[in-house]
């Protein structure tokens, strides 16, 4: 069965040669590095967690055994997901480029469509992967559990009682957060205090003057509302960085090398296969293909903070 092609086209005129899609989150947490990124990993690989007590005594003459070590492991087990598309070309042959087809009736997909449809198919996943690494449910087809349902359910991570977050408040919410960040991780290079569009749009426009914050009415510089370009956000010196995934009024704090993205090949989140069934069973139909893996898990649930 082919997948539902609607193709709503007048065909008077000349087509402009550009297709276009609604706008798609891109994956900026991999994309921009905002946690660590596990390649490689076939079926499942074992993060290992060191833990000590104090270490240093008074010295005397002797070896006195002091301390206790304690290794624990957290697994990261990225699950397989697909993408199966099939179209026919003949509903496409009444479109704008139905010469692109040939005129054949072994014919092909209009080249301009083939090409968009592979970088298309590729943004989705992008997009869903984005979602999934922060907000997504194992028991969601096509989704894993994400850092906000791992958290969730994990006793270690120190929890804060989240609100709706607006330029009034965003400046008190953040400082929550920053303050339920453990003494041994505040400092670190790394340290990342992951937010959501609305909470973002909220800290940038209070920074702008328009909170209750006590920046005065002209804000960050005495610039307004104009003070942003898009350069990077901190707070109290520590990065707030801009999630896609994350859901509204939900915030994760934690340095970047204790979260993790696992995955088989990265090289398969960009592969998308069209296939022409054309030569194999005499169809008419085309196939588009993407395999790939992934899953997302962190190492030591006490030095994460998760507010919501």
């Amino acid at each position: 069965m082919a997948t539902t092609t609607s193709i709503t086209t007048t065909y008077a005129g000349e087509f402009a040669g550009k297709y276009i899609s609604s706008a798609l989150l891109s994956a900026d947490t991999l994309d921009k590095g905002l946690v660590e990124i596990k390649p490689n990993i076939k079926y499942k690989e074992v993060v290992k967690k060191v833990g000590t007590n104090d270490i240093v005594a008074d010295a005397t003459c002797d070896f006195s055994a002091t301390s206790t070590v304690t290794l624990t492991e957290r697994i990261l087990q990225p699950e397989e997901f697909q993408v199966n598309l099939q179209l026919c070309k003949k509903d496409f042959r009444s479109d704008w480029e139905a010469v692109q087809m040939g005129y054949s009736a072994y014919d092909n997909l209009p080249a301009n469509f083939s090409d968009f449809i592979i970088g298309h198919v590729a943004a989705k996943v992008a997009q869903k992967t984005e979602q999934t690494i922060w907000s997504g449910a194992n028991a969601t087809a096509g989704e894993f559990d994400g850092f906000t349902a791992l958290m969730t359910a994990d006793g270690d991570v120190n929890d804060v009682t989240g609100t709706t977050v607006d330029a009034a408040n965003v400046i008190a919410e953040l400082g929550k957060v920053a303050d339920a960040i453990p003494s041994a991780v505040y400092g670190k290079e790394d340290l990342t205090i992951y937010v959501p569009s609305n909470v973002a749009r909220a800290y940038v426009r209070a920074l702008g003057g328009f909170g209750a914050s006590g920046l005065g009415a002209n804000g960050t510089d005495n610039k307004g509302t104009q003070w942003y370009g898009n350069e990077p956000l901190f707070f109290d010196g520590i990065r707030v960085a801009l999630v896609g995934g994350l859901a509204a009024n939900t915030m994760v704090a934690a340095q970047a090398s204790n979260l993790y993205f696992g995955t088989g090949l990265l090289s398969d989140h960009n592969e998308v296969k069209l296939l022409d069934m054309g030569d194999l069973d005499g169809s008419q139909n085309v196939r588009v293909i993407m395999r790939y893996t992934a899953g997302v898990q962190y190492g030591i649930g006490s030095d994460c903070v998760l507010y919501s």
